[in-house]
């Protein structure tokens, strides 16, 4: 199996393979030209993100600055909104329900590096899936780290470290991430 086919496949492999190379490189071209397109030219820059990312819903908006990594491990559902600054670090899949909002300046990142000395200087990690539910919103600035899943109508805190999976319907804040409430009913007075 090659290094690119462990990656793909969620397994530890050694970075540096010439094909995934191949694919960053062809992303950052991408987001260089996104970023380069004018707010006004809507179709163009519809057309370039159709082109960049894997799987996209309708009625996305993405502001620029942004970038990603590969673009086609990426899924976005319907009514998907970006900020200003948005980063998705998809060598892992990173899948967004429908009607997210993310707030500006937030990283989304799924590969996880060895903690072993040794093996970090070797260039071992590995890719960890992100997923995020429906109608979730990322206050600004929020880091979400490889391998957790955000249940449907979270929110989570301007400035928040998510480490660790968040149940679905749930308001949680800070650095680490935790839980502080559930959503409820006197939340839409």
């Amino acid at each position: 199996m090659t290094e690119r086919e462990k990656a793909l496949a969620g397994l530890e492999f050694i970075r540096g393979d010439k094909d995934l190379k191949k694919q960053r490189d062809r992303a950052e071209a991408l987001c260089f030209r996104l970023n380069a397109a004018s707010p006004e030219k809507q179709e163009e820059r519809n057309a370039i993100l159709q082109e960049l990312i894997g799987d996209i819903g309708e009625d996305c908006y993405i502001k620029s600055p942004f970038i990603c990594e590969y673009g086609s491990y990426i899924s976005l559902g319907k009514n998907f909104f970006a900020n200003y600054n948005c980063k998705l670090m998809d060598g892992g899949r990173i899948a967004f329900g429908d009607h997210v909002l993310v707030g500006p300046d937030c990283t989304f990142v799924t590969a996880d590096h060895a903690i072993d000395p040794e093996r970090r200087l070797k260039g071992y990690q590995i890719f960890r899936p992100i997923t995020v539910g429906n109608n979730v919103w990322f206050g600004a600035g929020v880091i979400v780290c490889p391998g957790v899943s955000i249940g449907d109508n979270c929110v989570i805190g301007a400035g928040s470290v998510v480490t660790k999976d968040i149940p679905a319907n749930s308001v949680a804040v800070g650095n680490p991430c935790r839980v502080i409430r559930k959503v409820s009913g006197s939340d839409s007075e």
